[in-house]
C-alpha cells in the first residue's frame, strides 16, 4: 500500500534515554501494552546488549506482545546482533534494528573507519541479521549530514544484504524540512534497489523541527515514521507521535496518507507516560496539553459559541479527551468500574479490579467528581508498581504561620514487613515529612527535584507529586497522588526511596555476577 504510513514507536528505547525518564520492568510492560492499544505498528523495546536489565525487559515485552512488531536495537556488531535476536525472537513478529554511522564527521571521529570499511561492516552486519529473520531494519546514523551519493551506496548495500526497512535519521536535529525532503527523495530515486525496502525517518528535535522534518519526508516517499509519545527522547527529544498522527489526519487533503493509529487513544497514552515517568504534560503542548482546546480570548470564545470550527481544527474527542468525564463515582458497581478501565485500555484481573474498586470508593468519598485522569493516576498507584520494601500507612502534619513550634510530622510505615512510627520537625510541612522518613530509614538522600501538578481542575483536584533523589551513585524518581498534597508528597518520597533501594540491590547483584 503506497499510501500506508507505518508508525515505529521508540518511547521504550530512545524515549527512555531522556533524562529522568527511566522506567522499571512493570512500567515498561504496561506502556508496551498501551502502544498495542494505540495501534502502533512497530515498537522498539530497547537495546538488549546495553545491560542485563535491558535484555530482560526486551525479552519480557516480546513475550507479552500480540501482533505488533517488536524491534530490538543493535550496533552493527556480531555480539550486539546475536544478543538482540535472543531477546526478540520470542515475539510473534520480531525485528532486528541495526545501525552504523555514515557521515564524514562520524566515520572519521567516532568510528575512525574509512568509507569502504564502513560499507563492508554494513554488509556483514545486515547479513548476520538476515540470517536470523527477514524483518531487518538498517539505520544510517547521522544520515542528514552524510554525503548523499555515499548514502545511496550505503542503502544499496544494506538492501542487497537483506534489509527490508531503511532508516535515514536526522540524528542531531540538524536538517531543515525542504533540505531533508530533498535528501530522502534523492536517495530513493538514485538507489537501484530502493523499491525493495520501506524508507523510514527518525528525526530529533534540537531545532524544534522533528515533526516538520518527518512530515516533509513522508510527502516525498518515506513510509515509516519513527516517533515517541509526547516527543520524549535524547536531548530535545524526538518527533512526537501524536503531532505527526494528527497532522496526517487533519491535513489528509494534503498528505493523502493512511495509518493504523487509534487517535482516541492519543491522550490516554500521553497521560500514562506522564504518570509513569513523573513529567507533567506542558499546558501548551500541541494535541494533548491542557490548553490545546482552551479558549480565553473573547473573540475566540464568541467564534466557538457560533461554530467550533472557527478556532478548533480537531475535536477533543478525536484525541481521547472528553468534555464530560464524570462517569465513575461512589455508587458505581464493579462492572461499571471494570468497563470504564477497559475503555481506557486497562485489562485488570479480579484481584487488581478489587484493589482499584476499593481505591475508587475511597477517592469518591473525598472528591465529588472523578475524572479520567484521576482514575488513570489511581490505577498507576495501586497496580503498576513493583513490591516495595517501604510502605507508607499514615502521615499527619501540624503546621502554622504562628511563631514558636515548627511544622511537625508523624509518620507510620511498614519497613520490610515491620510496623514503625516516627515524628519530627522541619522548616516546612514537606521538609518535616521527609526528615522523619529519612530518620526512620537511616538514609540521607539529596532531593534534586520536587514538583506538584494538579491532575484535574478544581480545589478538590488530585495532586500529583514527583521527587527526584540521589544517594551515592544512584538516582531515582518517585511519584505519588492523593487529594492531600502532603500525603502525595510522602507517597512520592517513599516511592523514590523504594526505587533507590531496588537500584542498589540490582547493582549489588550485577557486581556479584561479574565479581
Amino acid at each position: 500500500m503506497d499510501n500506508k504510513v507505518y508508525f515505529f514507536d521508540t518511547t521504550l528505547r530512545d524515549g527512555e534515554q531522556s533524562p529522568g525518564a527511566t522506567m522499571n520492568l512493570q512500567e515498561k510492560l504496561r506502556l508496551a501494552h498501551q502502544l498495542e492499544v494505540l495501534g502502533v505498528d512497530i515498537m522498539e523495546a530497547g537495546f538488549p546488549a546495553s545491560s542485563p536489565g535491558d535484555f530482560e525487559s526486551v525479552r519480557r515485552i516480546a513475550e507479552q506482545a500480540g501482533d505488533i512488531q517488536v524491534a530490538g536495537l543493535a550496533r552493527c556488531m556480531d555480539g550486539d546482533i546475536d544478543r538482540c535476536w535472543e531477546a526478540v525472537k520470542v515475539a510473534r513478529r520480531p525485528r532486528i534494528h541495526t545501525f552504523l554511522s555514515t557521515s564524514p564527521l562520524h566515520m572519521k571521529h567516532k568510528l575512525r573507519k574509512d568509507p569502504e570499511v564502513v560499507l563492508q561492516m554494513i554488509e556483514a552486519g545486515v547479513r548476520r541479521c538476515a540470517g536470523y529473520t527477514d524483518n531487518v531494519e538498517f539505520s544510517a546514523e547521522d544520515a542528514s549530514r552524510s554525503d548523499k551519493d555515499f548514502l545511496c551506496r550505503v542503502v544499496e548495500t544494506a538492501i542487497r544484504a537483506g534489509a527490508t526497512t531503511i532508516n535515514l535519521p536526522d540524528t542531531v536535529g540538524y536538517a531543515q524540512p525542504d533540505e531533508f525532503a530533498s535528501l530522502i527523495k534523492y536517495v530513493i530515486e538514485n538507489t537501484p534497489n530502493s523499491d525493495k525496502a520501506i524508507f523510514s525517518v527518525h528525526c530529533h528535535n534540537d531545532l524544534g523541527l522533528a515533526v516538520a522534518n518527518t512530515l516533509a519526508a513522508l510527502r516525498v516517499g518515506a513510509r515509516q515514521a519513527e516517533v515517541t509519545i509526547s516527543g520524549i527522547g535524547e536531548r530535545a527529544g524526538n518527533a512526537a507521535l501524536e503531532e505527526v498522527v494528527m497532522a496526517l489526519r487533519v491535513r489528509h487533503d494534503l498528505y493523502h496518507l493512511e495509518h493504523n493509529i487509534h487517535t482516541e487513544q492519543l491522550y490516554p497514552s500521553c497521560r500514562l507516560l506522564s504518570m509513569t515517568i513523573g513529567q507533567p504534560i506542558a499546558n501548551n503542548k500541541a494535541i494533548v496539553g491542557a490548553n490545546a482546546f482552551a479558549h480565553e480570548s473573547g473573540i475566540h470564545q464568541d467564534g466557538m459559541l457560533k461554530n467550533r470550527e472557527t478556532y478548533e481544527i480537531m475535536t477533543p474527542q478525536s484525541v481521547g479527551r472528553t468534555e464530560s468525564s464524570l462517569v465513575i463515582g461512589k455508587h458505581s458497581g464493579r462492572n461499571a468500574v471494570r468497563n470504564k478501565f477497559e475503555s481506557m485500555g486497562y485489562k485488570l484481573d479480579d484481584d487488581q479490579l478489587q484493589l482499584v474498586f476499593e481505591a475508587v470508593k475511597k477517592l469518591a468519598d473525598c472528591k465529588k467528581t472523578l475524572h479520567d485522569d484521576d482514575l488513570m493516576a489511581l490505577v498507576q498507584e495501586e497496580i503498576y508498581r513493583l513490591p516495595d520494601r517501604f510502605r507508607l500507612r499514615h502521615v499527619s502534619v501540624q503546621s502554622s504561620d504562628a511563631g514558636g513550634v515548627p511544622p511537625t510530622a508523624a509518620v507510620l510505615m511498614d519497613i520490610d514487613g515491620m510496623e514503625r512510627s516516627g515524628a519530627g520537625f522541619g522548616v516546612g510541612p514537606v521538609d518535616a515529612i521527609f526528615n522523619v522518613i529519612n530518620d526512620m530509614l537511616g538514609r540521607e538522600p539529596e532531593l534534586e527535584q520536587y514538583a506538584i501538578n494538579a491532575i484535574t481542575s478544581g480545589t478538590d483536584a488530585l495532586g500529583e507529586v514527583t521527587v527526584r533523589l540521589s544517594e551515592g551513585q544512584y538516582k531515582a524518581v518517585g511519584r505519588g497522588a492523593h487529594p492531600d498534597i502532603l500525603v502525595a508528597s510522602a507517597r512520592a518520597y517513599v516511592n523514590a526511596l523504594n526505587n533507590l533501594a531496588k537500584k542498589e540491590k540490582e547493582g549489588e547483584r550485577l557486581h556479584c555476577q561479574h565479581g
